[in-house]
């Protein structure tokens, strides 16, 4: 059930460097960057500890590094970066030579194409919290060293991750690349941008802690009590948009399963229609925050540009929205409160009542009052 040359696709690294974005597998065929397409950023630690996976097999991992370019002495640099490309390089050339997947991280290895099963396993899933959740399942068959789990809490989902033994000094690595690896199949299998609301890890910040910001967008936690990553319940479910076709297609081509791979987000609709009513702190419940697209884009871990772009690409404006959300408020306020027009006015968002009629005869063709005398009949 391996996959037909390999599954690095399913290690991803690609984040680590500014990769372009990747049209779905049937729109355009994609080809690996160049090594000088994106600037070096992923920490040479990483690259460290492919170099100890070598020698406790007894082997060395110069030809690995060759295929990445990356110089031997490099390796003692604690400064030095590569680019994503070369990670992608080396990663791949050190799984095949050690015919291990996991690269050293658990006390046996996983043969070349177990993250390919994997993904099979799952790929029949109808939707995400399915889909994940076998995966974990079925990686706990592959190695009793680690146990994920999915779990949901309100409206938050956590993915977590229990050591069952000492990874010594290969558990950063381990720990990073097997919960990237889920996060970025899970964007993959819905075929959307999955963001973290929060990435917490059970160790000390490493030298290289400002690489993570790159690595888990999102707020970053050291010393943290487990190492998890946490997002939206609401992807859970989404149905998946690949098929087996798609699957063979992916991992034939090594395609890195990256989150920056995803331009569109498949809730930031409702992502942002729920900003656009959820009251600030210290504002009354009712009244409806004033956001600018550079507060929710802050909100959002995007810049202000890509969060236009993308609601465009939902069918979507951000001014829709938040006239949509007014009159929604408005609608609520006049239906089931005696409250003073002036008083709903300011709780939709508006500055002065004149400009709340105006804005609401446009969207009904009724004053306020005439709506509330109608909808009390």
């Amino acid at each position: 059930m391996g996959c037909h040359n390999g599954c690095k696709s399913c290690h991803a690294w690609g984040t680590l460097g500014s990769v372009k974005s990747l049209a779905p597998p049937s729109e355009s065929p994609w080809q690996a960057p160049s090594a000088t397409q994106a600037p070096a950023a992923t920490p040479m630690a990483f690259v460290r500890a492919i170099a100890l996976a070598y020698q406790r097999r007894g082997m060395a991992p110069e030809r690995a590094l060759a295929q990445a370019q990356i110089a031997p002495q490099l390796l003692q640099d604690e400064q030095a970066r590569i680019t994503a490309w070369q990670m992608e390089q080396v990663s791949d050339a050190a799984m095949q030579e050690l015919d291990d997947e996991a690269l050293g991280w658990f006390s046996r290895r996983l043969p070349w194409g177990s993250y390919g099963m994997l993904a099979r396993a799952s790929i029949s899933s109808p939707t995400l919290r399915v889909a994940l959740a076998r995966w974990c399942r079925h990686h706990g068959l592959l190695t009793d060293d680690i146990a994920l789990q999915l779990s949901t809490e309100g409206d938050t989902a956590t993915l977590r991750i229990t050591e069952a033994r000492d990874l010594g000094a290969l558990r950063e690595f381990c720990l990073v690349s097997v919960l990237r690896n889920a996060h970025g199949l899970a964007c993959w299998m819905v075929d959307s941008r999955i963001p973290l609301i929060a990435a917490e890890f059970a160790f000390d910040p490493p030298p290289h802690a400002d690489a993570y910001a790159v690595l888990f967008r999102g707020p970053v936690t050291f010393h943290a009590p487990r190492t998890a990553i946490h997002f939206d319940a609401r992807y859970l479910q989404l149905p998946l948009r690949r098929d087996e076709q798609a699957l063979r297609q992916m991992l034939q081509h090594a395609l890195p399963l990256t989150v920056l791979h995803y331009r569109r987000d498949r809730l930031l609709v409702q992502r942002v229609r729920q900003l656009l009513a959820a009251p600030l702190p210290g504002q009354p419940a009712h009244a409806l925050p004033q956001h600018s697209a550079e507060s929710l884009a802050a909100l959002l871990h995007v810049s202000p540009r890509t969060l236009h772009r993308q609601l465009k690409e939902e069918g979507a404006t951000l001014q829709g929205l938040k006239d949509d959300v007014r009159r929604t408020r408005a609608v609520e306020l006049l239906h089931r409160t005696q409250r003073p027009i002036k008083q709903v006015a300011e709780a939709a968002g508006f500055e002065n009542e004149k400009s709340f009629i105006r804005a609401f005869r446009g969207w009904t063709g009724q004053s306020p009052g005439e709506f509330r005398r109608v909808v009390r009949v």
